[in-house]
């Protein structure tokens, strides 16, 4: 999401009222990286390269009753190298609606008009829905089969991402990215 101007310390109930754009996100994470960043104790710096977003950003009421005002209820196609590997509701089952993000991002500092917020990698609780995410699919594998079937993306490899309403029109645009050399 995009919000307003946020005031430090506003709470979760009054929170949702500066949520100005909704927009898909890709949050890429360099898996091999992290470890060593997180044995600095600097974070993630390197781990997570920029992020990918939608070629359309929506307001909250452009989607109706899909926007309950704090979560987004519809479905999200995932792709990995044009399979099919989820298709999740983005509100279902999510541990942190938007306003509770926004109010944890302003704990200790005002966010200023602009500022992007991301809800994490989307994830049912039914295995039925696939998963949004190669390190869940990993897992979900080696519960499943033993072991992990797929690798983590290689150059060549295509990560496609679009939510869809209740018409089946596309939302937000695809994202769709290959893993190319820099």
């Amino acid at each position: 999401m995009v919000v307003g101007d946020v005031p430090m310390g506003v709470n979760a109930d009054e929170a949702a009222q500066f949520i100005k754009l909704l927009v898909l996100i890709n949050d890429v994470s360099l898996r091999e990286l992290i470890p060593d960043e997180l044995n600095y104790g600097l974070g993630y710096f390197h781990g997570k390269p920029r992020s990918a977003l939608s070629p359309v950003a929506v307001t909250p009421d452009e989607l109706g009753d899909a926007w309950d005002g704090r979560r987004v209820h519809l479905d999200m196609l995932v792709k990995f190298n044009q399979a099919p590997i989820g298709m999740l509701n983005c509100g279902t089952d999510m541990d942190f609606d938007f306003a509770q993000l926004i109010a944890h991002a302003a704990k200790t500092r005002p966010l200023c008009a602009g500022t992007l917020i991301g809800s994490g990698a989307v994830s049912n609780r039914d295995p039925g829905t696939g998963v949004a995410c190669l390190a869940e699919l990993r897992i979900v594998q080696m519960f499943d089969e033993g072991r992990k079937k797929t690798s983590f993306m290689q150059y060549g490899d295509r990560a496609t991402i679009e939510i869809f309403d209740t018409d089946n029109h596309s939302v937000f645009g695809a994202i769709d990215q290959e893993i190319i050399p820099a």
